[in-house]
């Protein structure tokens, strides 16, 4: 007899369909896995003999085949415990089990518990489309499997009690469908804007980043305020639309970073360190997982000392700064991840952090400053939309009182100028998103504004590129003042974040 249940395996953010097919056959005792397993499915087999003794079941003392199909799709992980030992089970006439429309995902323990898997919410997206009637999945995980409609989730314990249901003897209880509105909730700021002193534009430039989703990069000596600056930005960040929480969840979901409530809720802000490799960074690997700029989707990907990272790193970001997603190859397959980040950076003006510093004076030679710059390449920084100075504060300056806006007043005006640009581009979009038609459309200049750009385009030599981001900049600073046109004064202040060498 050949037993068939489902599972699925996840190839990039997607979940691929994998019917597992046991046979128990006479001849000497020996299991054999086929269908392009890795390791972690190879050694299955010894998991599944133990949870098997320890479930009231018996493990065959005969030849077992089992093939996960179709053959020629790569197997990973240790989702496929679950099903295979069910297999075993029904191909051995143990017992009689009805799993018709269901289907399973599960490592087992050696004690026949059945422990968290990466990858769940994809699986039960795939499941519902796909017409299943039920998916079981371990207890960690059936929340985010409930957040999708249309299919029963059932949370498994263990082994036994799997058995039990599917073979009628003792039935679970369904987990309730989970809607994720239930979730959401005003996020805590780490650390309030109006805590920083003074940095006003600083803080004026991130409130423009944030309204249009715009890059940004800030420049100072040390100590001035610059990481405070970006870790306030959570605070003003406007809330994740329903799509975009499911997104980000089922990105958390593959990378294996969930939080305890199961769903992604808040706009993440991600802070890799400068020894990142281009791999963790961007994506990738032997089994191709979300890097960090896919981790900061709809967020903020923070880089502190920017050039301290690896040129290759850094140059990594130019193709999915400017596509919003970014395309792994290998032989067999290729993968796609989701990666329309903010980049916040941060950087020293030079190797000692005080170059053009009033009051201290820098030590770094020419040749060394020179060095320190030219790490960062020039399409790179014409891909950042908001270059700032952030300036050292006096002592006066830092315990002078003062009456800043706190974030939730900033946030407020952000979210406003989200809301404009939702109307008008889509839902979720933003004035960073724009292309060149949409950009000729809503970006139209009157005859003083048209002049005043062509004039900085001939005095700082801009790329094409570059007058994009101006105009595009100018757009989120025209939305976050009410306006339906581009202003002069609009416009130059965008002009004013372009940095000085261009």
């Amino acid at each position: 007899m050949v037993a068939h249940i489902m599972t699925a395996t996840v190839l990039g953010l997607e979940a691929a369909p994998i019917t597992v097919e046991a046979d128990v056959t006479n001849g000497l005792p020996a299991t054999i896995i086929v269908g392009l397993p890795d390791v972690a499915v190879q050694e299955s087999k010894e998991r599944v003999r133990s949870a098997l003794k320890n479930s009231s079941c018996s493990y065959p003392q005969t030849r077992v085949s089992i093939n996960l199909a179709p053959a020629d799709t790569p197997k990973v992980g240790t989702l496929f415990d679950l099903p295979i030992a069910l297999a075993i089970v029904q191909a051995s006439g143990q017992q009689g089990l009805a799993v018709e429309g269901c289907w399973f995902v599960g490592e087992l323990a050696l004690n026949g518990a059945v422990r968290s898997v990466p990858g769940v919410l994809p699986v039960a997206l795939k499941a519902a489309r796909m017409g299943a009637v039920a998916l079981f999945v371990p207890e960690a995980n059936a929340r985010e499997a409930a957040l999708v409609s249309g299919i029963t989730v059932y949370a498994c314990a263990t082994l036994e009690q799997v058995l039990l249901h599917v073979s009628g003897k003792r039935l679970m209880e369904a987990t309730p469908p989970i809607s994720m509105e239930a979730y959401f909730e005003k996020p805590k700021a780490l650390l309030d804007i109006a805590d920083i002193a003074g940095q006003e534009m600083a803080k004026r430039a991130l409130e423009v980043a944030s309204s249009g989703g715009h890059n940004v990069l800030m420049s100072g000596p040390p100590g001035s305020g610059k990481t405070l600056l970006a870790r306030a930005m959570s605070g003003i960040l406007p809330p994740l639309t329903l799509s975009e929480c499911l997104d980000l969840t089922r990105i958390y979901s593959i990378a294996g970073q969930l939080p305890a409530s199961g769903v992604v809720v808040v706009r993440p802000v991600r802070s890799p360190h400068h020894t990142t490799s281009s791999v963790a960074l961007v994506g990738g690997g032997s089994v191709p997982r979300p890097g960090e700029i896919s981790l900061a989707h709809r967020g903020v990907l923070f880089l502190d000392e920017l050039p301290e990272f690896p040129r290759g790193v850094l140059e990594a970001l130019r193709q999915p700064l400017e596509d919003g997603l970014v395309t792994v190859s290998r032989s067999k397959n290729t993968y796609t991840f989701p990666a329309r980040f903010m980049l916040v950076a941060a950087q020293n003006p030079c190797p000692c952090g005080y170059l053009g510093d009033p009051d201290k004076r820098c030590v770094c030679t020419p040749t060394q400053v020179f060095k320190y710059q030219k790490k960062l390449s020039g399409p790179l920084l014409d891909r950042i939309d908001i270059h700032i100075d952030v300036p050292r504060l006096s002592y006066d300056k830092l315990r002078a009182p003062e009456q800043a806006e706190r974030s939730e007043q900033v946030a407020a005006r952000v979210q406003a100028a989200r809301l404009v640009q939702s109307k008008r581009l889509g839902l979720g979009r933003s004035n960073s998103e724009m292309g060149v038609v949409e950009i000729r459309e809503y970006c139209q200049l009157g005859s003083m504004e048209s002049e005043l750009l062509s004039t900085a385009a001939q005095k700082y030599a801009l790329s094409g590129r570059s007058i994009h981001r101006i105009l595009k900049v100018a757009r989120t600073i025209a939305d976050l003042a009410g306006s339906e046109r581009i202003g002069l004064d609009h416009l130059a202040e965008s002009i004013q974040y372009r940095p000085k060498s261009d």
